[in-house]
């Protein structure tokens, strides 16, 4: 085993294999924050995962958070509310050199180089998923859940909108689910992780070090092939682990709720659902009704718009977005009061069922031509993942 060096946030290092290849293997290492995304944790991962791109020796890259509590909690929105409050952004071409620009497209830019990396990568996302963490998460080539895991995508209550990759991700989660997701942050655990296609193995959280030593035992002629054998046989033996669906028996249920052409209206619906006997429906309702009006359309705007697009094109999208939000949206305020303050009484800017159209538009005006954006040169390849039906 070698050391090839510790950031801050970030701890590196390269596991033998029997046959002579290399594990990279990268630890979020900042447990007091759940192991949320700075800048710095974003540009050090980027470079390690370039140059492991390129080194013969390393056959895969195993990715994990440290402690038994997350993988990743999200992205570091309190220093994007730092930002904003010191006014170190607007919607404006000249914002690509501020934080929070440089922020979210080096995180964009992040994940899209996961989604396209050409070896594999054993994200192991124990514990909380969120936000930014899943962007790294479901960029891997080989997402395994543990029965502790929990996911979500929660920005509806921070002022933001589901991100990272989701615009793309969510558009292709089974019927509608995707939207009710977004739109809710309703939490999702392993097994339906699995259904929705966020995640393609469920293992045993005890079993991590003994799939880590099976991973250095294995035949590294064919990698993806090499992977897929251990993990399998790991997930196999974990099946009676696996926690009760929430999504799966309530398909049709979601469906119905956001089947509606009003976005009003269908905001509405999954509101009134708090009131449901159902306790996982009323629950995700509940964040909807606290949540902020604007990003409640937003969130439905964007994945309307993003239906059809390439995960390239998306990332672009969220890149324009995101800026919005933070420069004339809720984002601020939602951070405040949830993170800052904690005062969880957030004074966003509308309420339900008014919100103007005119602010909903002005916030997918995009600041950049196609030839000035940051992310302009982002183009999609083809990479062998996991089977999106896998249920081990």
């Amino acid at each position: 085993m070698t050391d090839p060096g510790r950031f801050d946030a970030l701890h590196l290092e390269t596991l033998d294999t029997a046959d002579g290849h290399r594990i990279g293997r990268v630890t979020l290492d900042a447990p007091r924050s759940l192991n949320a995304l700075t800048l710095e944790m974003i540009d050090d991962l980027q470079s390690q995962l370039d140059a492991w791109a390129t080194d013969d020796a390393i056959a895969a890259v195993w990715l994990e958070g440290t402690g038994d509590k997350a993988f990743c909690a999200g992205g570091d929105v309190v220093a994007l509310h730092r930002a904003i409050v010191a006014g170190e952004t607007d919607h404006d071409p000249a914002a690509a050199q501020g934080f929070i620009a440089r922020y979210f497209s080096h995180e964009y830019r992040l994940d899209h180089t996961l989604h396209g990396y050409p070896k594999p990568v054993i994200a192991w996302g124990d514990g909380i998923v969120m936000g930014g963490g899943i962007g790294l998460f479901v960029g891997a080539s080989h997402r395994v859940v543990t029965p502790r895991s929990m996911l979500a995508m929660p920005e509806i209550t921070i002022g933001l909108y589901p991100d990272v990759g989701a615009s793309w991700f969510l558009n292709r989660c089974p019927g509608r689910s995707g939207l009710f997701l977004g739109l809710t942050g309703a939490r999702l655990n392993a097994s339906d992780a699995l259904f929705v296609g966020l995640a393609d193995r469920l293992i045993d959280d005890m079993r991590r070090e003994a799939v880590i030593e099976d991973l250095r035992q294995a035949d590294w002629g064919e990698p993806a092939r090499a992977v897929g054998h251990v993990l399998r046989q790991h997930a196999d033996a974990s099946r009676e682990r696996a926690p009760k669906p929430e999504v799966q028996p309530r398909l049709d249920t979601l469906d119905a709720l956001t089947d509606d052409d009003d976005d009003e209206t269908l905001i509405r619906r999954v509101i009134d659902a708090a009131s449901d006997d159902d306790p996982w429906i009323a629950r995700a309702a509940k964040n909807l009704a606290a949540g902020s009006p604007l990003s409640a359309r937003l969130i439905l705007r964007q994945l309307s718009r993003c239906r059809r697009l390439s995960l390239a094109e998306v990332l672009r999208e969220e890149l324009n977005l995101s800026l919005a939000c933070a420069a004339r949206g809720d984002l601020a305020e939602g951070v405040r009061a949830l993170l800052i303050d904690k005062d969880r009484n957030p004074r966003w800017q509308h309420v339900h069922g008014a919100v103007p159209d005119a602010d909903i538009q002005a916030c997918f005006v995009s600041p950049w031509d196609c030839d000035s954006h940051p992310l302009r040169d982002l183009v999609d390849r083809p990479v062998e993942k996991e089977p999106t039906h896998a249920t081990g």
